[in-house]
């Protein structure tokens, strides 16, 4: 029996390709083609996809909050997003709302259907470039210059932290954190928080 696959895409082209291509290979069948999250919405209990391939920039309500609202129908829908956006922040914000991949839009036919496959089958389906971002996402910038509890102090003062959330999360006093931020301002020519919040949070989320 072939997957059921709702697709959602603004640029019918596109849709038309995309579905093409998935009703070519027998384990699949497009059920389902949507210019709009809204209408596939209202579709969606009589299409019941089993996976879900759906663009992030959509008319009115876009990808992202559209799978929040698809996974609320059916929470064992697989989404798949396809998008030509590329930065860390559509990229997680998709994978937070539910997504288990996010391929871009010049994937080839059969990396196509290898990533409902890979859905199918339990896995994380997502073209090289976004894999890799999602990897470097976890790798914090560490600066050679700063001790190891100075780089863990960095990266909590990175992501806006506050002296005392940074000292229960290290297990330190607040003096003992002060003193090591004044250390890495000394150490990396800063002046403010501010400041490194606008050098490594872009970092690491460009």
């Amino acid at each position: 029996m072939s997957l059921r696959v709702v697709i959602i895409e603004d640029h019918e082209i596109l849709l038309h390709s995309y579905a093409e291509i998935i009703d070519n290979d027998s384990q699949f069948t497009t059920v389902g083609k949507y210019v709009s999250c809204e209408t596939a919405l209202i579709n969606f209990k009589n299409d019941n996809p089993d996976i879900l391939l759906i663009d992030v920039q959509l008319p009115g309500i876009n990808g992202i909050e559209g799978i929040k609202a698809f996974k609320r129908l059916k929470p064992q829908v697989q989404a798949i997003v396809i998008s030509v956006h590329e930065g860390s922040r559509y990229i997680f914000e998709a994978l937070c709302a539910g997504a288990v991949g996010y391929l871009t839009k010049n994937i080839e036919p059969q990396e196509l259907i290898s990533a409902l496959l890979q859905a199918k089958n339990g896995g994380a389906p997502m073209s090289s470039k976004i894999a890799r971002k999602v990897v470097e996402s976890f790798q914090f910038p560490k600066e050679e210059e700063l001790s190891d509890r100075e780089n863990d102090v960095l990266e909590l003062l990175a992501k806006g932290k506050s002296y005392g959330a940074i000292a229960q999360d290290l297990h330190l006093s607040i003096n003992t954190i002060k003193t090591h931020t004044r250390n890495i301002y000394e150490k990396l020519h800063v002046n403010s928080k501010k400041e490194i919040i606008q050098k490594y949070a872009f970092k690491n989320t460009k």
